[in-house]
């Protein structure tokens, strides 16, 4: 009798591979086509085989997608929403007569907004004595939701525009870098022990 003790390995990914062919659905073959002889397949080797999934997901049918509206609808839709802007606008006026019109919103509202948002995420304007609230993942998406709209808009800004993107963009960019620099040295720093122990 032998002191090695007999054991038998067996590859797991080879019967999964076999149950999955078997289980898959066969194409229905043509009647009226002749039959040719059909070969054996080779064994399958030993070894570990790739796998590859062709599944792709299939795209969403019509009737998921929301129905396009009409240009009327839109047109409709549009005038509504200027004069119910408007009502609300001339309301903020009568109550506040020092207030003057709004000015038409342009592409640097829309990049402002971007860079507050950001700044506000990576903890800006926290109240002195209070501990900053950081959204990192959040002001990460939102910065490179700025260098997007660079993207899709070069070369149909103004000047103005453009100036105003960049500067906002490497602004954001910095303070993050500062950021991330911090909570990696935080990171890196052991934790302090814990209170009546020293």
């Amino acid at each position: 009798m032998s002191d090695t003790p007999k054991f038998t390995v067996i590859d797991r990914r080879k019967i999964k591979a076999e149950e999955e062919q078997e289980n898959q659905p066969r194409p229905a073959e043509p009647v009226s086509a002749p039959q040719e002889p059909v070969s054996e397949p080779a064994a399958p080797s030993s070894g570990p085989r790739l796998v590859v999934n062709e599944h792709k997901p299939a795209p969403p049918a019509e009737e998921d997608l929301p129905q396009v509206p009409t240009a009327k609808e839109s047109r409709d839709q549009k005038a509504a929403y200027d004069a119910s802007a408007q009502r609300i606008e001339d309301m903020v006026r009568a109550q506040n007569p020092a207030v003057g019109a709004q000015p038409p919103v342009g592409f640097e509202h829309l990049v402002q907004q971007f860079y507050v948002s950001a700044m506000i995420q990576m903890g800006a304007g926290t109240q002195e004595g209070q501990r900053p609230r950081v959204d990192i993942l959040g002001a990460r998406m939102t910065i490179d939701l700025l260098g997007v709209l660079q993207e899709k808009t070069r070369g149909n800004l103004s000047e103005s525009e453009k100036t105003t993107l960049e500067t906002v963009l490497f602004d954001v960019r910095m303070a993050f870098l500062e950021l991330t620099s911090m909570i990696s040295l935080q990171a890196m720093q052991p934790p302090p022990p814990p209170p009546g122990k020293r």
